[in-house]
């Protein structure tokens, strides 16, 4: 298949890349930098215009939730990123002769909002702080290019682990030291998966010619965070006791915080219902795996 991808240089685009070029499959990414040097094989455009005909369309472009405060003007951006971008490839589709015959289209988990809990499957409503908002409107605006014939997925994905990116690269430092821990109480839930798994899950969508509408992007074991703190230290041989308060994350990140101390326990109900197998469904299967 001819393949498009919107964010094909970030964490997850990259292995998605090396995935399908892997597969025979030929790949497009759309980047704000076509002129600097990619994965070979890859072909980088700076505008839709340049795009030539695509069996699919994977939109993962978006600035990153989980870095620095949350001022307007960044609210702004995180906004723009991923609302505009899958505007232009619903402008982009409709005036194609022929239009893909799939999008798989990127969300978060931060679409149920703060919750306990709860076991949360994909019919779960969703919440009202800024990260749920940002996802259903970036899940409606993908939802558009059905009424252009164009089948369409959402993935919700969770924290992506894997060594050399995400959340888990920032927590390595600490925690190999000794100095890592739950943060502010430790009970909030953490719903988790491992970056091949998340990639699986995507080649799996666009393969099945049944599979639409949203998907819950994380392993089977959600864990608190905790646990999580403990099955990392174990892994890693250390201690796992330096707890960070509440105060002091709200402190450096303000608003933002919250992803850190709130949390959903996200099942990828669809997922296992439809087929999908998990390569790395438990935590310290999948650290290990990471970590050798």
């Amino acid at each position: 298949m001819d393949i498009l991808i919107t964010g094909g240089t970030g964490f997850i685009g990259q292995r998605l890349c090396q995935r399908l070029l892997a597969a025979g499959h030929r790949v497009t990414v759309l980047t704000r930098s076509p002129g600097r040097s990619g994965q070979a094989g890859v072909q980088y455009v700076g505008a839709l215009g340049d795009v030539g005909p695509v069996h699919a369309v994977v939109n993962l472009a978006g600035e990153p939730l989980v870095e620095g405060r949350w001022n307007p003007a960044r609210k702004q951006a995180m906004l723009a990123s991923r609302i505009g971008t899958t505007q232009a490839l619903l402008d982009w589709m409709r005036g194609l002769p022929t239009r893909p015959q799939v999008l798989v289209s990127g969300s978060a988990i931060g679409y149920y909002g703060p919750r306990d809990g709860t076991a949360l499957e994909e019919s779960a409503s969703p919440g009202h702080d800024f990260a749920a908002m940002l996802c259903r409107h970036w899940e409606a605006e993908a939802a558009k290019a059905e009424d252009l014939g164009v089948r369409t997925c959402v993935v919700r994905t969770g924290i992506v682990l894997d060594r050399d990116g995400g959340a888990l690269a920032r927590m390595l430092p600490p925690f190999r030291l000794g100095l890592g821990g739950p943060m502010g109480h430790g009970r909030q839930w953490m719903s988790w998966i491992h970056r091949d798994d998340l990639v699986g899950l995507i080649l799996w969508l666009l393969a099945d010619p049944e599979a639409r509408g949203a998907f819950n992007g994380t392993a089977p074991g959600a864990v608190t965070n905790a646990a999580f703190a403990r099955t990392l230290a174990d892994v890693l041989g250390r201690p796992a006791w330096v707890r960070t308060p509440a105060f002091a994350l709200k402190l450096g990140f303000g608003e933002m915080a919250g992803l850190l101390l709130t949390g959903q326990n996200v099942v990828p109900a669809r997922a296992l219902q439809e087929g999908y197998r998990f390569r790395r469904p438990t935590l310290d299967g999948a650290l290990r795996a990471i970590l050798g």
